[in-house]
C-alpha cells in the first residue's frame, strides 16, 4: 500500500520536520558510469552453494549451462558483472523457488510455513493490520510461541499507524519479541530518529530454511478473490500482488538482513540459535538477494533495474505498482524498444493513490512514441513489483520504481536466474495482461488538456509521492 494512503498529508509533515533528510538523499547514481567501470572480461563468478563457495571452474560450468538454455543475452554476463561490482550479496545456487501469484496463495503458504516451524519465526512487514487476516496471523504466532518456537517481529511505525498498540501488546504479553521500525514519536525512537526512512520489506523466515518475500503485507485486502467483485459490484477491491517462497542457501541472506535490521533498531537481544545443517540442494535456481537501505546501499536496486534493461536483448516484461521513475529508467526503456526489444509494462488502472496514478501517466507519451507497450490493469488493484527479462532473469520483491523505494525505504528483492522459473513468470504476466487494457498511442495523445495539465502538475512533486 502506498505508505498507507497518507502520502500527501504525511509528507507535508515530513517536509517540515525532516527536510534535511530528504534534501540529503536526492540523487541517484549515473548507471552508465557504473556500467563503464564494471569489468567486462576475466570476471570470475562467485557462486555460493549450501556447502560454501564454488570454485571458479564450477561457477563457470554452472553459468555456461544456464547460457545454453536460453537465447544469447548480455543479462547473464555483463549485467551480472555490473551487479557484482556494487554489492557483496552472493549469487547462491541450489534454490527452489515457488511462485505465489496472489494473496490467497501467499497466505496459505505462510500459514503452512508458520505451522511447520520448530525453532524460530522471523516476520518483517511494512503493514500488519488489526483485521481478520492480521488477527489470524497473531493467533497462530502466539500458538507457536507457546509451543516454544521463538517468534520475532519487525513492523513499520508509519505502515502500522492504524494498528492499535493493544494488538502488538497482546503479542508481547505472549512472549513474542517485537521491534517498531523508526517510531513516529521521536521520544521513543532514541537518538537516530529518521522519520522519512521506512521499512517497506515483507519477509517471513522459518527455521532459517524457508522464506517468503514479495509485495504482500498482512491485511485483509489481499485475502479477497477477484471474482467476487464481478458477481457483486460493492465487494471490496481485490489487491493483486506477488510473492515467492525460497528454499535453499538464499534464505540465509534474508536471515542476515532481518537480523541486521533488528540490531540497528536496537531490538531485544536474541538468544543464539543453532540450526540443523542444510541437507543438500533444494532446486536448480540461482538466486541473489538484494537488500537496500537509504544511502549508498540503496543505490543497488536502481542500478540492478537500469542495467538489466540496458543489457536486455529480447524481452522486458515489467509489472510495477507505483511507477514514478527516474529519467534513467525511462531512457533505458526507450532505448531498449528502439533496438527491437519487446517492452511491455503493466501498471495499475485502479489505485489507492490518485496522485501516484496521475504521476505515472505523465510518462506514457514518451514511452508510447518509442514503441513501449503500456497496459493498465483493470480487474484488481495492482500492487506487484516484478519483472522477467529475456526469459531467464526474474525479480520479485518490495521495490517500486519510484523515489520512495529508491531513496528512502528499506526494500528487498530476489533476483532469480532460471529458465523454468522465468517461464512461470511469463505465464503470470500473460494472465495479468488478460485483465488489462492497452493504452493506444493515438487515443492517449488526444486525451483532454485538463488531464495533461494535471499529470504534469502532480509530477512536479514526484519525489514525495
Amino acid at each position: 500500500m502506498k505508505q498507507m494512503n497518507i502520502r500527501l498529508s504525511t509528507y507535508v509533515f515530513l517536509v517540515v520536520f525532516s527536510h534535511s533528510q530528504i534534501v540529503g538523499c536526492t540523487s541517484l547514481p549515473k548507471v552508465s558510469e557504473v556500467i563503464d567501470e564494471a569489468p567486462t572480461t576475466g570476471v570470475q563468478r562467485q557462486i555460493v552453494s549450501s556447502k560454501g563457495l564454488l570454485s571458479p571452474q564450477q561457477s563457470k560450468s554452472l553459468t555456461d549451462r544456464l547460457k545454453r538454455s536460453v537465447n544469447p543475452t548480455d543479462v547473464l554476463e555483463r549485467h551480472t558483472a555490473v551487479v557484482e561490482s556494487v554489492t557483496d550479496c552472493p549469487l547462491t545456487k541450489g534454490n527452489r523457488i515457488s511462485l505465489l501469484a496472489d494473496g490467497q496463495a501467499t497466505y496459505k503458504a505462510m500459514f503452512k510455513l508458520i505451522k511447520a516451524a520448530r525453532i524460530q519465526i522471523n516476520l518483517e512487514s511494512y503493514i500488519i493490520e488489526d483485521d481478520e487476516t492480521g488477527r489470524k496471523f497473531a493467533d497462530l504466532l502466539l500458538e507457536k510461541q507457546a509451543q516454544g518456537v521463538q517468534v520475532n517481529i519487525i513492523y513499520d511505525s508509519v505502515g502500522c499507524m492504524k494498528t492499535p498498540a493493544a494488538f502488538f501488546q497482546r503479542l508481547r504479553d505472549g512472549g513474542v519479541q517485537i521491534v517498531e521500525f523508526n517510531p513516529i514519536n521521536p521520544l521513543t525512537a532514541g537518538t537516530d530518529w529518521e522519520l522519512t526512512r521506512r521499512d517497506h520489506r515483507k519477509i517471513l523466515i522459518a527455521d532459517n530454511k524457508v522464506a517468503i518475500i514479495g509485495g504482500i503485507n498482512i491485511s485483509k485486502v489481499y485475502s479477497s478473490s477477484p471474482f467476487k467483485r464481478k458477481r457483486k459490484a460493492n465487494s471490496p477491491i481485490h489487491w493483486r500482488d506477488t510473492d515467492i517462497q525460497i528454499e535453499g542457501p538464499a534464505v540465509a541472506e534474508l536471515q542476515k538482513l532481518f537480523l541486521d535490521t533488528w540490531l540497528k533498531q536496537k531490538g531485544p537481544k536474541l538468544p543464539a540459535v543453532k540450526y540443523p545443517e542444510a541437507s543438500g540442494e533444494k532446486g536448480s535456481a540461482l538466486v541473489r538477494v538484494i537488500g537496500s537501505t537509504p544511502g549508498e546501499t540503496n543505490r543497488i536496486p536502481f542500478i540492478v533495474y537500469v542495467s538489466v534493461i540496458f543489457f536486455a536483448e529480447h524481452s522486458i516484461h515489467l509489472t510495477n505498482s507505483y511507477f514514478i521513475p527516474d529519467e534513467q529508467i525511462i531512457k533505458a526503456l526507450v532505448d531498449a524498444a528502439g533496438r527491437g526489444v519487446d517492452v511491455k509494462i503493466i501498471l495499475p488502472g485502479i489505485t489507492d493513490s490518485k496522485l501516484a496514478l496521475y504521476a505515472q501517466r505523465h510518462y506514457y507519451s514518451e514511452l508510447l512514441r518509442a514503441g513501449v507497450k503500456i497496459y493498465e490493469h483493470k480487474t484488481s488493484l495492482l500492487h506487484a513489483k516484478t519483472a522477467v527479462i529475456d526469459k531467464v532473469w526474474s525479480t520479485v520483491g518490495s521495490t517500486n520504481l519510484d523515489f520512495l523505494s529508491l531513496l528512502t525505504n528499506d526494500e528487498v528483492n530476489a533476483i532469480i536466474l532460471n529458465r523454468e522459473f522465468a517461464v512461470e513468470m511469463e505465464k503470470m504476466f500473460d494472465s495479468d495482461l488478460a485483465g488489462s487494457k492497452q493504452i493506444q498511442r493515438d487515443e492517449w495523445e488526444n486525451r483532454p488538456m485538463l488531464s495533461r495539465v494535471r499529470e504534469w502538475f502532480v509530477n512536479l512533486f514526484k519525489r514525495f509521492l
